[in-house]
């Protein structure tokens, strides 16, 4: 059984009187324990793929399957469940509750999950290096630091599907090496399967396998 199964995807778009077939049909399955690099061009698909797989969007056709059970086909209150349930993301905009501090951010997940894990959040933040920064709210925070935390809390809560959209777009090279390797350290620690969209080909280094989106058709590369 895979983590992640996709069988016959495709996504359509209408615009106007035309339709874009911004996903073409895509056959693809990832182990838990393994970690795939997504590359290619900018709007060639790879995020719209992303989003289908974590139920963010529903495909046109075909089936997304998460640990071996249907997920597209899904009511929304059952996919939303489930993605916060088995799903972690981290997406180029670090998403983190304006409001909260970094401590409360992980706080909110406790009260959500009902058990604490505030040794595991202190291992991710020192991990990451911004263990210090517990009491700060996201607008005293870099782009780079804010991105670290939401690296740090889509880890959390132990997801067994881990879905990384361009996660080191806003760090320098050496943090950006080192979130690489703490994503793949994790993939192969705690059995997850890991995608991570990157237009950044130093870094699939890390990764078991290497996919490429080109206008909306996916290949091995």
């Amino acid at each position: 059984m895979s983590a992640i199964e996709l069988r016959e995807i495709t996504k359509q778009f209408i615009d106007g009187d035309e339709t874009i077939d911004a996903l073409k049909e895509t056959n693809v399955a990832v182990e838990a324990g393994e970690f795939v690099a997504i590359i290619g061009p900018s709007g060639s698909g790879k995020s719209t793929l992303l989003t289908i797989i974590g139920g963010l969007q529903t495909p046109s056709t075909g089936e997304v399957l998460i640990n071996g059970a249907s997920f597209s086909s899904e009511s929304e209150k059952k996919r939303a469940r489930r993605r916060f349930d088995e799903i972690g993301f981290i997406l180029q905009s670090s998403n983190l509750v304006p409001f909260l501090t970094v401590k409360q951010q992980f706080q909110l997940v406790d009260d959500i999950t009902k058990k604490k894990q505030s040794e595991r959040r202190e291992m991710l933040l020192e991990r990451l290096g911004v263990e210090r920064l517990v009491n700060k709210y996201p607008s005293e925070l870099s782009g780079g630091e804010r991105q670290r935390i939401a690296i740090a809390r889509a880890l959390y809560h132990q997801p067994t599907v881990i879905l990384a959209d361009e996660p080191t777009a806003s760090l320098d090279s050496d943090r950006a090496f080192e979130v690489v390797e703490l994503l793949a350290e994790a993939t192969k620690q705690e059995n997850k399967a890991t995608i991570m969209v990157t237009h950044d080909t130093r870094l699939i280094q890390a990764c078991d396998r290497v996919l490429r989106m080109q206008d909306g058709k996916l290949t091995e590369e």
